[in-house]
Protein backbone atom coordinates (compact mmCIF):
# COMPACT_ATOMS: atom_id res chain seq x y z
CA UNK A 1 0.00 0.00 0.00
CA UNK A 2 1.62 3.45 -0.89
CA UNK A 3 2.27 5.43 1.99
CA UNK A 4 -0.14 9.15 2.13
CA UNK A 5 1.97 11.80 1.22
CA UNK A 6 0.90 14.29 4.38
CA UNK A 7 0.43 11.77 7.75
CA UNK A 8 -0.77 12.48 10.89
CA UNK A 9 -0.18 11.88 14.44
CA UNK A 10 -2.04 12.73 17.43
CA UNK A 11 0.74 12.55 20.52
CA UNK A 12 -0.56 12.30 23.65
CA UNK A 13 -0.08 14.69 26.60
CA UNK A 14 -0.44 14.07 29.97
CA UNK A 15 -3.00 15.78 30.45
CA UNK A 16 -5.40 13.85 28.04
CA UNK A 17 -4.57 16.44 25.27
CA UNK A 18 -2.72 15.85 22.43
CA UNK A 19 0.16 17.83 20.05
CA UNK A 20 -0.82 17.13 16.35
CA UNK A 21 2.29 16.31 14.38
CA UNK A 22 1.58 16.72 10.35
CA UNK A 23 4.71 15.35 8.18
CA UNK A 24 5.21 16.18 4.81
CA UNK A 25 6.15 12.39 3.02
CA UNK A 26 7.25 12.91 -0.42
CA UNK A 27 11.04 12.65 0.74
CA UNK A 28 12.00 11.36 -3.00
CA UNK A 29 10.93 14.68 -3.87
CA UNK A 30 12.72 16.65 -0.98
CA UNK A 31 8.86 16.59 -0.17
CA UNK A 32 7.87 18.97 -2.84
CA UNK A 33 4.15 20.18 -2.39
CA UNK A 34 1.74 18.82 -4.55
CA UNK A 35 -1.96 20.08 -4.74
CA UNK A 36 -2.76 16.58 -2.96
CA UNK A 37 -0.50 17.73 -0.05
CA UNK A 38 -1.67 21.49 0.42
CA UNK A 39 -5.12 19.78 0.24
CA UNK A 40 -4.51 17.25 2.95
CA UNK A 41 -2.70 19.41 5.11
CA UNK A 42 -5.20 22.71 5.23
CA UNK A 43 -8.21 20.30 5.77
CA UNK A 44 -6.53 18.74 9.02
CA UNK A 45 -5.17 22.06 10.11
CA UNK A 46 -8.30 23.09 10.00
CA UNK A 47 -10.04 20.15 11.96
CA UNK A 48 -7.15 20.62 14.75
CA UNK A 49 -7.48 24.40 14.97
CA UNK A 50 -11.14 23.51 16.51
CA UNK A 51 -10.11 20.18 18.10
CA UNK A 52 -10.41 21.35 22.01
CA UNK A 53 -8.18 18.51 23.14
CA UNK A 54 -5.28 19.91 20.29
CA UNK A 55 -2.94 21.86 22.33
CA UNK A 56 0.05 22.58 19.82
CA UNK A 57 0.76 21.16 16.11
CA UNK A 58 3.87 20.45 14.52
CA UNK A 59 4.72 20.56 11.04
CA UNK A 60 7.98 18.89 9.58
CA UNK A 61 9.27 16.73 6.89
CA UNK A 62 9.92 13.01 6.58
CA UNK A 63 12.94 11.69 5.10
CA UNK A 64 15.90 14.02 7.70
CA UNK A 65 17.18 16.02 3.93
CA UNK A 66 14.10 18.27 3.69
CA UNK A 67 11.75 20.11 5.21
CA UNK A 68 10.13 21.22 2.18
CA UNK A 69 11.90 21.82 -1.17
CA UNK A 70 9.20 24.16 -2.85
CA UNK A 71 6.05 23.44 -4.88
CA UNK A 72 5.59 20.35 -7.45
CA UNK A 73 6.61 22.81 -10.29
CA UNK A 74 7.20 19.20 -12.16
CA UNK A 75 2.88 18.49 -12.32
CA UNK A 76 2.78 21.59 -12.96
CA UNK A 77 4.66 21.89 -16.29
CA UNK A 78 2.49 18.61 -17.57
CA UNK A 79 -0.35 20.94 -16.41
CA UNK A 80 1.06 24.10 -18.58
CA UNK A 81 2.31 21.40 -21.74
CA UNK A 82 -1.58 20.54 -21.40
CA UNK A 83 -2.67 24.02 -21.60
CA UNK A 84 -5.17 23.52 -24.52
CA UNK A 85 -6.69 20.83 -21.90
CA UNK A 86 -7.36 23.33 -18.57
CA UNK A 87 -3.71 24.20 -17.90
CA UNK A 88 -4.12 27.65 -16.81
CA UNK A 89 -7.11 26.32 -14.72
CA UNK A 90 -4.56 23.92 -12.96
CA UNK A 91 -2.58 26.89 -12.11
CA UNK A 92 -5.23 28.73 -11.01
CA UNK A 93 -6.49 25.38 -8.73
CA UNK A 94 -2.35 25.16 -7.17
CA UNK A 95 -1.64 28.78 -6.40
CA UNK A 96 -4.83 29.58 -5.41
CA UNK A 97 -4.95 26.77 -2.83
CA UNK A 98 -1.54 27.22 -1.75
CA UNK A 99 -1.12 31.11 -0.91
CA UNK A 100 -4.87 29.91 0.64
CA UNK A 101 -2.53 27.65 3.38
CA UNK A 102 0.11 29.97 3.78
CA UNK A 103 -2.20 32.68 4.83
CA UNK A 104 -4.20 30.14 6.97
CA UNK A 105 -1.20 29.39 8.62
CA UNK A 106 -0.23 33.13 9.28
CA UNK A 107 -3.29 33.16 11.46
CA UNK A 108 -3.66 29.98 13.01
CA UNK A 109 -5.38 29.87 16.47
CA UNK A 110 -3.02 27.64 18.50
CA UNK A 111 1.02 27.41 18.68
CA UNK A 112 2.40 25.73 15.27
CA UNK A 113 5.83 25.08 15.23
CA UNK A 114 7.76 24.47 11.87
CA UNK A 115 10.66 22.12 12.56
CA UNK A 116 12.24 24.11 9.33
CA UNK A 117 14.96 21.56 8.91
CA UNK A 118 17.41 20.19 5.63
CA UNK A 119 16.32 22.36 2.77
CA UNK A 120 13.68 25.21 2.93
CA UNK A 121 12.90 26.44 -0.18
CA UNK A 122 10.64 28.42 -1.92
CA UNK A 123 7.04 26.63 -1.20
CA UNK A 124 8.68 25.62 1.98
CA UNK A 125 9.91 28.99 2.81
CA UNK A 126 6.54 29.45 2.48
CA UNK A 127 5.16 27.79 4.85
CA UNK A 128 7.60 28.22 7.18
CA UNK A 129 6.80 31.85 7.36
CA UNK A 130 3.56 31.22 8.25
CA UNK A 131 4.47 29.30 11.27
CA UNK A 132 3.96 30.86 14.76
CA UNK A 133 7.37 29.22 16.00
CA UNK A 134 9.98 29.02 13.07
CA UNK A 135 12.85 26.23 14.02
CA UNK A 136 15.73 26.15 12.16
CA UNK A 137 18.66 23.74 12.81
CA UNK A 138 22.29 23.15 12.09
CA UNK A 139 21.16 21.09 9.01
CA UNK A 140 18.63 24.14 7.31
CA UNK A 141 19.36 25.35 3.91
CA UNK A 142 16.75 28.44 2.74
CA UNK A 143 16.46 30.19 -0.36
CA UNK A 144 14.11 31.19 -2.84
CA UNK A 145 15.41 29.56 -5.88
CA UNK A 146 12.79 30.80 -8.22
CA UNK A 147 15.16 32.63 -10.49
CA UNK A 148 16.60 29.48 -12.03
CA UNK A 149 13.14 28.57 -13.27
CA UNK A 150 11.87 31.64 -14.59
CA UNK A 151 8.61 32.08 -12.09
CA UNK A 152 9.58 34.73 -9.20
CA UNK A 153 9.78 34.57 -5.30
CA UNK A 154 5.99 34.17 -4.11
CA UNK A 155 4.55 32.53 -1.65
CA UNK A 156 3.64 35.90 0.24
CA UNK A 157 8.26 36.75 -0.64
CA UNK A 158 6.93 39.33 -2.19
CA UNK A 159 6.23 40.51 1.23
CA UNK A 160 8.38 38.81 4.21
CA UNK A 161 11.82 39.85 1.69
CA UNK A 162 10.73 43.57 1.40
CA UNK A 163 11.01 43.65 4.93
CA UNK A 164 14.36 42.34 4.97
CA UNK A 165 17.35 45.52 5.84
CA UNK A 166 17.38 47.44 2.71
CA UNK A 167 18.25 45.54 -0.37
CA UNK A 168 18.90 42.46 0.97
CA UNK A 169 15.38 41.06 0.34
CA UNK A 170 15.93 42.47 -3.33
CA UNK A 171 19.72 40.47 -3.80
CA UNK A 172 18.16 37.29 -1.87
CA UNK A 173 15.54 37.40 -4.67
CA UNK A 174 17.73 37.75 -7.77
CA UNK A 175 20.18 35.80 -6.82
CA UNK A 176 18.04 32.67 -4.93
CA UNK A 177 20.99 32.76 -2.05
CA UNK A 178 21.52 30.14 -0.38
CA UNK A 179 20.85 30.60 3.47
CA UNK A 180 22.01 29.00 6.86
CA UNK A 181 20.32 28.97 10.08
CA UNK A 182 22.52 32.51 11.25
CA UNK A 183 21.27 34.13 8.38
CA UNK A 184 17.63 33.10 8.55
CA UNK A 185 17.70 34.53 12.33
CA UNK A 186 19.12 37.83 11.32
CA UNK A 187 16.62 38.23 8.55
CA UNK A 188 13.88 37.48 10.48
CA UNK A 189 12.87 34.28 8.36
CA UNK A 190 12.84 32.19 11.96
CA UNK A 191 12.51 32.50 15.57
CA UNK A 192 14.98 29.73 17.08
CA UNK A 193 17.93 27.68 16.60
CA UNK A 194 17.73 24.29 17.72
CA UNK A 195 20.26 21.47 17.04
CA UNK A 196 18.64 19.03 14.27
CA UNK A 197 20.00 16.20 16.81
CA UNK A 198 17.46 17.30 19.32
CA UNK A 199 13.93 16.80 17.58
CA UNK A 200 12.62 14.01 19.37
CA UNK A 201 13.48 15.21 23.13
CA UNK A 202 11.57 18.84 21.83
CA UNK A 203 8.33 16.17 20.63
CA UNK A 204 8.69 14.48 24.16
CA UNK A 205 9.25 17.68 25.83
CA UNK A 206 5.89 19.33 24.32
CA UNK A 207 4.13 16.09 25.74
CA UNK A 208 5.29 16.49 28.94
CA UNK A 209 4.37 20.62 29.41
CA UNK A 210 1.88 21.81 30.92
CA UNK A 211 -0.87 22.85 28.30
CA UNK A 212 -3.18 25.43 30.62
CA UNK A 213 -1.63 27.95 28.48
CA UNK A 214 -0.73 26.43 25.10
CA UNK A 215 1.18 29.26 23.98
CA UNK A 216 3.23 29.94 27.27
CA UNK A 217 4.26 26.07 26.78
CA UNK A 218 5.24 25.95 23.73
CA UNK A 219 7.39 28.89 24.54
CA UNK A 220 8.88 27.70 27.72
CA UNK A 221 10.08 24.49 25.86
CA UNK A 222 11.56 26.13 22.67
CA UNK A 223 13.60 28.54 24.66
CA UNK A 224 14.99 25.31 26.92
CA UNK A 225 16.50 23.81 23.49
CA UNK A 226 17.13 27.34 22.28
CA UNK A 227 21.50 26.82 21.37
CA UNK A 228 22.11 30.19 18.79
CA UNK A 229 25.49 29.84 20.27
CA UNK A 230 25.80 26.72 17.91
CA UNK A 231 24.45 28.48 15.35
CA UNK A 232 26.58 28.01 11.76
CA UNK A 233 28.57 31.79 11.06
CA UNK A 234 26.86 33.99 9.34
CA UNK A 235 26.79 34.63 5.64
CA UNK A 236 24.40 37.70 5.14
CA UNK A 237 25.62 40.40 7.92
CA UNK A 238 29.00 40.36 7.62
CA UNK A 239 28.61 41.13 4.08
CA UNK A 240 25.63 43.39 4.88
CA UNK A 241 27.26 46.82 3.50
CA UNK A 242 28.36 45.53 0.46
CA UNK A 243 25.31 43.74 -0.44
CA UNK A 244 23.46 47.02 0.08
CA UNK A 245 26.19 48.24 -1.65
CA UNK A 246 25.53 46.17 -5.00
CA UNK A 247 21.76 46.40 -5.09
CA UNK A 248 21.31 50.22 -4.21
CA UNK A 249 20.38 51.00 -8.03
CA UNK A 250 17.69 53.17 -9.68
CA UNK A 251 16.62 50.25 -11.83
CA UNK A 252 16.77 46.29 -12.03
CA UNK A 253 19.33 45.99 -14.86
CA UNK A 254 22.01 48.41 -12.87
CA UNK A 255 21.53 46.32 -9.85
CA UNK A 256 22.04 42.89 -11.67
CA UNK A 257 24.85 44.35 -13.49
CA UNK A 258 26.47 45.44 -10.43
CA UNK A 259 26.13 42.05 -8.73
CA UNK A 260 27.35 40.27 -12.37
CA UNK A 261 30.45 42.69 -11.96
CA UNK A 262 31.19 42.86 -8.60
CA UNK A 263 35.00 40.92 -8.45
CA UNK A 264 35.15 40.22 -4.49
CA UNK A 265 37.06 36.69 -4.35
CA UNK A 266 34.24 35.23 -1.57
CA UNK A 267 32.59 32.00 -2.68
CA UNK A 268 28.91 32.67 -1.67
CA UNK A 269 29.12 35.72 -3.53
CA UNK A 270 30.73 33.67 -6.72
CA UNK A 271 27.77 30.75 -6.17
CA UNK A 272 25.37 33.67 -6.25
CA UNK A 273 26.78 35.32 -9.10
CA UNK A 274 26.76 32.35 -10.84
CA UNK A 275 22.89 31.52 -10.77
CA UNK A 276 21.77 34.99 -11.21
CA UNK A 277 24.22 34.74 -14.63
CA UNK A 278 22.47 31.71 -15.89
CA UNK A 279 18.86 32.67 -14.14
CA UNK A 280 15.72 34.06 -16.27
CA UNK A 281 16.23 37.74 -17.10
CA UNK A 282 12.53 38.68 -16.24
CA UNK A 283 12.51 36.87 -13.12
CA UNK A 284 14.46 39.50 -12.25
CA UNK A 285 12.36 42.43 -13.36
CA UNK A 286 9.41 40.74 -11.31
CA UNK A 287 11.10 40.43 -8.52
CA UNK A 288 11.86 44.37 -8.87
CA UNK A 289 8.68 45.12 -9.36
CA UNK A 290 6.82 43.20 -6.84
CA UNK A 291 9.11 44.05 -3.94
CA UNK A 292 8.49 47.31 -5.00
CA UNK A 293 4.58 46.67 -5.22
CA UNK A 294 4.04 45.10 -1.97
CA UNK A 295 6.81 47.38 0.69
CA UNK A 296 4.19 48.67 2.40
CA UNK A 297 1.38 46.64 1.62
CA UNK A 298 -0.60 43.97 3.69
CA UNK A 299 -0.40 39.73 3.41
CA UNK A 300 -3.63 39.31 2.17
CA UNK A 301 -3.25 41.69 -0.87
CA UNK A 302 0.49 40.07 -2.00
CA UNK A 303 -1.37 36.48 -2.17
CA UNK A 304 -3.83 38.28 -4.29
CA UNK A 305 -1.23 40.30 -6.28
CA UNK A 306 0.84 36.70 -6.16
CA UNK A 307 -1.60 34.70 -7.39
CA UNK A 308 -2.37 36.88 -10.75
CA UNK A 309 1.05 37.09 -11.26
CA UNK A 310 1.75 32.93 -11.32
CA UNK A 311 -0.91 32.35 -13.13
CA UNK A 312 0.40 34.69 -15.74
CA UNK A 313 3.69 33.38 -15.56
CA UNK A 314 2.45 30.21 -16.66
CA UNK A 315 0.75 31.79 -19.61
CA UNK A 316 4.23 32.45 -20.71
CA UNK A 317 6.69 30.82 -21.78
CA UNK A 318 9.46 31.21 -19.32
CA UNK A 319 8.69 29.25 -16.69
CA UNK A 320 7.84 26.32 -18.35
CA UNK A 321 11.29 26.20 -20.07
CA UNK A 322 13.15 26.99 -16.54
CA UNK A 323 11.32 23.65 -15.44
CA UNK A 324 12.45 21.49 -18.67
CA UNK A 325 15.79 22.72 -18.50
CA UNK A 326 16.33 22.01 -14.68
CA UNK A 327 14.30 19.00 -13.78
CA UNK A 328 12.42 17.33 -17.04
CA UNK A 329 15.66 17.13 -19.93
CA UNK A 330 18.12 18.29 -17.05
CA UNK A 331 20.05 19.64 -19.63
CA UNK A 332 20.49 23.16 -17.22
CA UNK A 333 20.35 24.98 -21.07
CA UNK A 334 17.45 26.97 -20.68
CA UNK A 335 16.61 29.15 -23.90
CA UNK A 336 15.09 32.92 -22.17
CA UNK A 337 13.13 34.63 -24.66
CA UNK A 338 15.73 37.20 -23.78
CA UNK A 339 19.66 37.22 -23.26
CA UNK A 340 20.27 39.69 -20.23
CA UNK A 341 18.08 41.36 -18.30
CA UNK A 342 19.03 45.15 -20.04
CA UNK A 343 17.22 43.48 -23.03
CA UNK A 344 14.19 42.66 -21.31
CA UNK A 345 11.69 45.52 -22.60
CA UNK A 346 9.13 47.33 -20.32
CA UNK A 347 6.07 45.75 -22.39
CA UNK A 348 6.92 42.27 -21.87
CA UNK A 349 6.80 42.71 -18.40
CA UNK A 350 3.93 44.48 -18.51
CA UNK A 351 2.15 41.46 -19.75
CA UNK A 352 2.55 39.41 -16.77
CA UNK A 353 0.98 42.38 -14.99
CA UNK A 354 -2.20 42.28 -16.76
CA UNK A 355 -5.24 41.68 -14.33
CA UNK A 356 -6.83 38.44 -14.65
CA UNK A 357 -10.21 39.05 -12.51
CA UNK A 358 -11.28 41.79 -10.50
CA UNK A 359 -11.98 42.20 -7.13
CA UNK A 360 -15.47 40.15 -6.40
CA UNK A 361 -14.36 37.49 -9.15
CA UNK A 362 -10.77 37.12 -7.41
CA UNK A 363 -10.43 32.93 -5.88
CA UNK A 364 -8.38 34.89 -3.23
CA UNK A 365 -10.96 38.04 -2.88
CA UNK A 366 -12.52 36.37 0.82
CA UNK A 367 -8.86 36.47 2.17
Amino acid sequence: MTEPMVTFEEKPTRDGGCIGVATLNAPDSLNALSLTMIHALHARLEAWAQAPAVHAVWLQGAGGKAFCAGGDVVALYHAMRGAHEGGADVATAYFSAEYRLDHFLHHYPKPLIAWGDGVVMGGGLGLLQGAGHRVVTDTSRLAMPEISIGLYPDVGASWFLSRMPGGVGLYVGVTGAHLNARDALDLGLADRFIPHAAREDVLDALTRADHRSPHHAVRQVLEAFEARARAPEAQVMPRLDHLQALSDGADIATVVQRILDDTREDAWLAANRERLAAGCPATAHLVWRMLCRHRHGGLAETFRDELALSVQCCRHTELAEGIRALLIDKDKAPRWAYPDVASVPPSYIDGFFMPLWDADTHPLADL
